[in-house]
Parts: structure tokens; C-alpha cells; sequence
């Protein structure tokens, strides 16, 4: 059974079990209505009928001629004590028995319904009083043939709208019930198209303006998907940069292996050359481990007081051995400035941003490095003469394995793994910090570092010139 017509036979079951209770209650409410305004009128009847009752000096009841003439439509008759029929009104003398014999002859007032010639009547026994002592009995009735017609018409009427009300909502309730949960036959279709074809690309329409929960899950799987498409692309990317990063330096370990053995002799320069690949394989399985670790949540900061520019000086002094004086490296505005965070983790993110900035840089280029302590932030600068970053190349430029243009690196060998920035990206965020991209390309670029200064505070960074394009990732 589908979740469509259980849904549907659900909210309809629902409704009729309401409909059926609220019809229940209203018939009894009016037909009680009619029982008590019967009752009214046999109880005035009767006390109209007993004020004209007379007794003689023995006990024994006298009729007077006008009680005759009481009513047209109240039944009623008179009883001795004997049982004997003393009176009775004109519309009941064709009767010979009680109009209510099962009441006769009980010393209580008492109402009944009883079935006198297939016909339905309502009938009230009340005894009669000479001087506190048994006087007789008078029974009135009243035909309840129109009232029983009008309750079941009542009755009718209640069962012929409570059906096409179940109707109407059967059917409005699979149509509404169809509607809403056609997004998921949708979701349900594009699921198993994505797996039969591993296209990530498609995507669930989404009328807008719809703020439902099954639009708000549509929504959902759409940005699940937008991010699918993303790692697997990256995956991708990664399968391809990460063979041809491994397979170069494991080809020249290999060839300077060989050459050493069929030398049978240590070369030095061989040696140097296999250290060199050596260590940037161990770059690369580092880089790996710290990306998998940071997101899978298991690499922990550690928070303590931090001298931003003692870090800067060290970051420069490294770029100065990573440059090889090709550069022309100056430190700019430099303030002293404290916060709070990991030291290893920010100079990490700083040296980063440097080895970028010096393999997108010309040699003989400008590199620069800023501090500035504001009021409650602290702005780390790394300003670069570079050939700037392309318009198409800025919503890729924290996704991991993405390296650029090679057109752009200084040397093949220094486009690095395409980790450097999101490591960067990564380590500010988790400091509560920004990073701010400003480029033109033949110019040169600049990448501003934003760091709180306390780990609580909750004001945001200036707002700096952000290229238009850049995408951080969530």
C-alpha cells in the first residue's frame, strides 16, 4: 500500500469517525429537544386535565362535560381504582384497553413509548389523588408518527452529508495528499537515476515560495547534491593529481635507484634528489592526513595567547628560505598584536598563503607581508605582484586539489598538491576568523587573514574588497 492512499484512508477514517460522533451527538441533542418539549406539553395536558377532575362524597370521581373538549391531538383516559374506563377523549373511544397498560395501576408518575395499532404514541401515567387516598389513574398520550418522519429525515439528511462529505474529502484529500508528496516521487525518481547513471548533476524542481517541510527536504537534497557533485568532482580531481604526484616522484626514486645499482656506487647528487621526492611525498601524506583529520573532527586546537607578529617574522623568515632570494620579500605595516589560538596551526595557515604567493609570483616580484591591530581584530596581510587569479578559477580556490592555471607557477615542480589554502581556509575558520581574497589579474593578489582577538567574541570583520566569485566552503 502506498503512503499515498494510507495517508489518504488515514485522514479519511479520521473524519469519518468525527463526522459520524458530531452526527451522533446532534441527533440525540435534538431528539431529546422533541422528548422534553412532549413531555411539557402531555405534563400541562394532564394538570389541565385533573383541574377539571371533581369527586363526590364517596371518593369516586365525577366527569364534567367540557373535559371532552380539552384537545383534538392529546390521547387520554381515565381509570377507577376498580380499573374501570370512566372517561376518555374523543379521538381514543375506539380504544377498549389502557393506552399504556404496563403503567396502570403504579402509584408514580411515568412516561412511555408505546406501539398502539402499529402506530408509536407517548404516553403519561399519572396517578390520582382524592384526599391522600388512591383516586385513580389518568393516562395522555400524544402521536409521535410526524416527530419519528422528522428524526428520520433528520437521519437521512445526516447520512446522505456525512457521505459525500467522506466523499468529497476522499477525494480532495488524495489530490491535496498527491500534490504534496509528489516532490518525493520526484526525489524518489532522480535517486535512482543518479544511481543508474552516477550523474550528479541533476536536481529536484522546487516551486518557489513554498515554505512546506517536503519542499524544505527538496531544498535539502538539492544542496546534498550540490555537494555530492563537488566531492565527487574533487574526488576526481584528487585520483588524477594525486597518481601523477605520486607516480613523478616514484619514477625518479625509482630511475636513481636503478642508476646507483648498476653504478654500484653511491652518487651524491642521486641521493640528494631522492631525499627531495622523499620529502615531498611526506608532504603530501601530511597534507592527506591533516585534511581527513580536520574533517572528521579529531584534530584538536590548542588555545593559548599567541604573539601574531613574533609568527609573521617566522613565516617571512621561511619564505625568505623558500624563495631563494628570487623574491623581493618586505614586511610592511607591522603591529604588535595578541590573540588566542593555536600557534603551530596559525602559522601553519600563514606559511601556507606565502608558499602560494611565492609560486604564483615572478621571480624579481614583490611579496609583502602586513599586520594591523584593530579594535577587536587583528588583519594579516600576504600582498602579492603576481598574474592575479581568473574570474573562472575564484569559486575553486579553496576546494582541495585545485591548483591553478600551471601557467601561472613559477615552476612545475612548486604547484604544489592543491591543499595549501583549504589547510589555510580550514585552520582560520576554526579560529572564528575570515578570509578575505582580493585580485586583479596582471597585477597581483591579496589574501587578508581576519583572527579575533578573544575566541568569544561575536562581532564580525570589517568588510573588505572580496572578489566577486569566491566560494568558501561549508
Amino acid at each position: 500500500m502506498s503512503l499515498r492512499l494510507r495517508l489518504t484512508l488515514f485522514y479519511s477514517g479520521m473524519l469519518s469517525g468525527f463526522i459520524g460522533l458530531l452526527s451522533i451527538l446532534i441527533y440525540a441533542f435534538v431528539s431529546m429537544l422533541f422528548v422534553n418539549f412532549i413531555d411539557d406539553y402531555l405534563q400541562d395536558n394532564a394538570n389541565l386535565i385533573i383541574s377539571h377532575l371533581q369527586a363526590d362524597l364517596t371518593g369516586n370521581l365525577i366527569i364534567g362535560s367540557d373535559l371532552l373538549l380539552l384537545s383534538d391531538d392529546v390521547f387520554f383516559q381515565i381509570w377507577s381504582t376498580d380499573l374501570r374506563l370512566i372517561a376518555s377523549s374523543r379521538n381514543s373511544a375506539q380504544l377498549t384497553h389502557a393506552l399504556d397498560p404496563v403503567s396502570l395501576g403504579e402509584q408514580v408518575v411515568h412516561f412511555n413509548d408505546v406501539e398502539i395499532d402499529e402506530e408509536y404514541f407517548r404516553i403519561l401515567s399519572v396517578p390520582l389523588k382524592v384526599e391522600n387516598q388512591p383516586g385513580g389513574w389518568l393516562q395522555a398520550g400524544l402521536e409521535l408518527g410526524e416527530i419519528r418522519f422528522t428524526l428520520q429525515l433528520i437521519r437521512i439528511a445526516f447520512f446522505v452529508s456525512a457521505t459525500f462529505a467522506i466523499c468529497v474529502s476522499i477525494v480532495l484529500g488524495w489530490i491535496v495528499i498527491g500534490q504534496a508528496l509528489s516532490p518525493l516521487a520526484i526525489m524518489a525518481d532522480i535517486t535512482n537515476r543518479i544511481t543508474s547513471t552516477n550523474d550528479l548533476s541533476q536536481r529536484i524542481p522546487v516551486a518557489t515560495g513554498s515554505g512546506d517541510e517536503i519542499k524544505a527536504l527538496a531544498l535539502n537534497f538539492n544542496q546534498t547534491f550540490v555537494r555530492l557533485e563537488r566531492l565527487f568532482n574533487s574526488q576526481r580531481r584528487f585520483l588524477a593529481d594525486v597518481s601523477h604526484d605520486l607516480r613523478t616522484p616514484l619514477t625518479v626514486i625509482k630511475g636513481n635507484v636503478g642508476l646507483m645499482r648498476m653504478m654500484k656506487t653511491f652518487d651524491e647528487d642521486s641521493l640528494n634528489t631522492i631525499e627531495k621526492e622523499v620529502d615531498r611525498l611526506s608532504r603530501l601524506v601530511g597534507d592527506l592526513l591533516f585534511m581527513a583529520q580536520a574533517e572528521a573532527g579529531k584534530l584538536p586546537l590548542t588555545i593559548v595567547e599567541v604573539d601574531v607578529g613574533e609568527i609573521l617574522l617566522e613565516v617571512f623568515e621561511e619564505m625568505n628560505v623558500i624563495s631563494g632570494g628570487k623574491h623581493a620579500l618586505h614586511l610592511g605595516d607591522f603591529d604588535q598584536a595578541r590573540v588566542y589560538g593555536d600557534r603551530d596551526r596559525l602559522k601553519q595557515a600563514l606559511l601556507n598563503l606565502g608558499a602560494n604567493a611565492i609560486n604564483y609570483t615572478p621571480e624579481g616580484k614583490r611579496i609583502e607581508l602586513n599586520l594591523t591591530q584593530h579594535e577587536d581584530w587583528v588583519e594579516c596581510v600576504v600582498r602579492d605582484e603576481g598574474q592575479g587569479i581568473p574570474k573562472e578559477e575564484l569559486g575553486l580556490l579553496f576546494e582541495r586539489f585545485n591548483r591553478g592555471e600551471k601557467s601561472r607557477t613559477r615552476h612545475e615542480n612548486r604547484a604544489g598538491f592543491g591543499l595549501g589554502l583549504p589547510i589555510a581556509y580550514w585552520i582560520v575558520r576554526n579560529h572564528k576568523g575570515r578570509i578575505d581574497v582580493e585580485t586583479q589579474e596582471g597585477v597581483g593578489t591579496a589574501f587578508t587573514v581576519w583572527l579575533p582577538k578573544t575566541q568569544d567574541e561575536e562581532s564580525l570583520p570589517p568588510l573588505r574588497g572580496i572578489s566577486p566569485g569566491v566560494k568558501y566552503p561549508s
